[in-house]
Parts: structure tokens; sequence; C-alpha cells
């Protein structure tokens, strides 16, 4: 046999001897869910890793604070749910696109607006408003019929851009205006680093947020009971349509909740983003026993997850939430003359009260009997025009007191904190009172938390007049 011979039956032996090795090679097999999710608790680790994951979070550089995670992402921050204390951040004050976690926005302001149960018809503008065909879509057309409840499911499953649009639609008329609403809300909830362009979070050099704005906007998101349904369900059928023969299935894009890929225990839901600009944002509410912990994490890797547990491992097993005791029962507030004038002797007095016990989160083992405790009233951000919201807030009180209470006897008295010594004044109010007081403890307030059926009995004027001018006005120091 000649050596080209050789050389041939050579190649073709060690061809036969790769293939065998690569065909008996083991493969790992993985048990799944019913949607053919992996059942596996790990999360990816980034080899090598980014440049910012030696980088020491901000927190550590506070005395006795324990020392944070080391994790990929540029931004993030971990936030205690009632009492807004950040118990991690990492630039989170720095300027990052968010991409779909900006959904999170767009679903509050349509959970505020709009009726789960209401149908609507699809527009051509909401259905082909994007172009790009990569768009995250349930492929939606022009007059077919929806509920809000499968739009706001769509948008929060399924990231659904066209049901953004529809939402926003729907809230204010157009998406110019909707997106208008987007940053007054964003102001009144104290961001103050945040600019939306658009509902959905596709690439803008003009929108954009920062990790610690991103989590004063969840916050208040899941603090909305209708909202908390859209972002905890894992699992959502829209049947067919009017232009649509068969089911949609909708499966929740956060691997960490329960049976998914990275399943964490404890994770409630949230919202997942991703764009080549952006890269992974992640925004996640989970609970262990009595603690509630919102995590945000910014310009990351491998869909932020590895983070992600990373932050709640920390939170959970390092911090505490304590009540607070011995508060001071009133917060002093500066009074115009005209204000005087109507409260009469009321001088610097409050018009509320607060609430006897607070919390507060701590590394565990800390003694909140050492805590200095003050109280005080706080300038709402979106406060841009304070001469008019004074007068405006005046005016209410005048309306209160002279026009509204003698034809209103439905509100519930049981509900008024005696703060006011004028029954006529603290009658209307007293369920103001209440919320504030008690948004004072754990969340940033903002009046137009104030819902004018629950918290105004079943006067028509109130729930036509007065609540417009709740809207338009705040109560300010």
């Amino acid at each position: 046999m000649n050596i080209k011979k050789k050389q041939f039956f050579r190649q073709i032996l060690t061809g036969v001897l790769c293939s065998a090795v690569i065909i008996t090679q083991t493969v790992p097999v993985f048990a799944t869910d019913e949607y053919g999710a992996p059942l596996v608790t790990a999360t990816p680790t980034p080899d090598p890793h980014t440049a910012y994951y030696k980088q020491p979070a901000d927190t550590d550089s506070i005395k006795d604070w324990t020392k944070g995670p080391q994790i990929e992402g540029e931004s993030a921050i971990l936030v205690d749910m009632f009492t807004g204390a950040v118990l991690y951040s990492k630039n989170a004050d720095k300027a990052q696109y968010p991409a779909s976690i900006t959904k999170i926005m767009t679903a509050l302001l349509g959970c505020e607006n709009l009726d789960p149960s209401q149908k609507f018809t699809m527009s051509q503008s909401a259905a082909y408003g994007i172009s790009d065909s990569n768009s995250s879509s349930i492929y939606a057309d022009t007059g077919e019929e929806f509920t809000i409840e499968q739009a706001l499911m769509a948008v929060m499953l399924q990231s659904a851009n066209e049901m953004t649009l529809a939402v926003a639609e729907l809230t204010t008329g157009s998406t110019k205006k909707f997106v208008e609403q987007m940053n007054l809300k964003a102001r009144q909830l104290g961001c103050t680093n945040t600019h939306f362009n658009n509902p959905n979070g596709l690439p803008d050099e003009i929108h954009y947020t920062t990790a610690s704005d991103m989590a004063k906007i969840a916050r208040a998101a899941w603090f909305n009971p209708t909202f908390r349904k859209f972002a905890s369900t894992q699992y959502y059928e829209i049947p067919p349509t009017n232009k649509f023969a068969e089911t949609r299935y909708l499966l929740n894009h956060h691997k960490m909740m329960k049976n998914q890929a990275y399943a964490y225990n404890g994770v409630l839901g949230g919202k997942t983003g991703y764009t080549e600009a952006a890269g992974n944002t992640l925004v996640t509410y989970a609970k262990n026993d009595n603690t509630y912990l919102v995590s945000v994490v910014l310009q990351s890797v491998n869909g932020a997850y590895s983070d992600t547990k990373a932050l709640l491992d920390y939170g959970f097993n390092n911090f505490s939430r304590t009540a607070v005791k011995d508060l001071p029962s009133k917060i002093t507030r500066h009074l115009l003359p005209a204000e005087k004038y109507i409260l009469k002797d009321y001088k610097d007095d409050t018009l509320f009260e607060t609430r006897r016990t607070a919390s507060v989160s701590l590394p565990s083992g800390v003694d909140t009997n050492a805590l200095e405790k003050t109280c005080s009233i706080t300038k709402n951000p979106a406060d841009v025009f304070k001469g008019v919201r004074r007068i405006l807030f005046l005016f209410r009180l005048y309306c209160v007191k002279v026009i509204i209470h003698p034809f209103d006897q439905q509100l519930q008295r049981h509900q008024v904190m005696p703060a006011l010594r004028d029954d006529q004044v603290g009658l209307a109010l007293g369920r103001l009172c209440q919320i504030l007081s008690d948004t004072a403890s754990f969340r940033p307030a903002s009046l137009t938390d104030v819902s004018p059926v629950s918290s105004c009995g079943g006067n028509p004027f109130f729930h036509g007049f007065l609540p417009h001018l709740f809207l338009l006005s705040s109560l300010t120091s």
C-alpha cells in the first residue's frame, strides 16, 4: 500500500473516531415544566467578568453597613419595599437606557386610568406604529378586539410593544400626551434624572432613567393592586378574537419566577428588558417572611439574573425591618397669611397627624432605640408652579368648608383623624390625611394617589369637580 492510500485511510479512521466521541458525549438533561422551560436554579456567571464587577457598592462607604456583593451590572439598587430604605446602591444615579422595564410606568398609568374589563378595538396607529420587525409583539391587527386586561398582560408578560401604543392611546388619546403623563408621574414620584420619550423603551437617545428613579417607579407600581396582578402573573391566555383564530399563550419572561429557568424562592414578579444599547435590564419583586424587596439592575449581561440573585441574597440575609417607637405626634408646617385666615387659629400646626408606628430597615442587630427620630413634610418634586398650587389648595379648602360639607353626609366619619379641630375641614380631608400618613411610613406620597371614588363617599360633586382639583394641586411645604 502506497503512502497516499495510507494517509487516506488514516484520515477516514480519524474522522470516524471523532464522530464517535461527539455522538457518545454526555448530554445534560434537565427536568422541564409544562411549557418546556428547564427547572434549574443556577444562574449564569460571565467569564470573564465585566469591567464593573470589582467596583465596590456606594453603600459600602456607610459606617457599619454590611459590604455588598460584586455584580456585573453597571448600575443597581436594592430597596426595602415598605420603608423605602436603600440597602444597596451602585452607580444608582447614573443615567442609563431602561429598555422594556419602561413598561412598568406604562402599565401603572394604564392601571390608574383604565378599567381592565373595558373592551377596545385596535387602531391602525397602534397595530402598525412600530416599524421594527424584531420588536416584541403579539401581532395584534387593526380592528382586532381586546380587553384592557389582555392588553396589559401582553405588555407585562410578552413585552408587546404595539400594546403599549394601544394603552397610551386609550389613556390619554395619543402617544405624545401619554409620554407627557409618564414624565409628570415620574416627577411626582421623586424621579430627578428620568425622561421618557416612548411608552415601550425602544432605543431613543432622550429616553433614559436611573436605577434609583426606576426603583421609585417600581415601588409605586407595586402598591397598585391592579398592577401587582399583571406583574406577578406567570401564564396567561388570550382566546381567539375577531381577527385571530388561535389562542395566544403568554409566558412571563422573568426567568426567576417559580418553575422558570433561574427560579429564586420568593420572587413575586417583575419586568425584563434588553436592547443592544441598554444591555440587560431587570426589575424584580421578592418576598421572604415579612421582608419585601425590589431590585433594579441596569446595563448588565446574561439577563442580569446572577446580579439579582446576589442582591436578593444580600438583602434577605443581612437586613431586617423594625418598628420605631415614640415618634413625634405632629409635623410642623409654616402657613401663608391667606392660609392662616382660612384655618383661623391653627398657626404653624400641621393639618396632619403622623402614624404612631413606623418602620426602618437596618443591618440585622442594630439597636433602633439609638436612632434620631424626626418627621417632616417634603416638597413635591413636581411642584413647579408653587404659587398656583397654593391658590388651588386654598380654593379647595374653601370649597370644602363653604360649599361641599352641607351637601355631603356620606363620608365615613370613622376614618377621619382629628388633626383639625374644625370638623368641617377635618371631615373632608380625613381620608386624605390617612393616605398621606400611611405613605409617610413606607412610600412617597403623591396626591394623584387619592382615589376620588373610594375617598369621597357617594357625592357626585366629589366625583366630578373636586377630584380634578386634587389632581391639579398638591399639598407642599
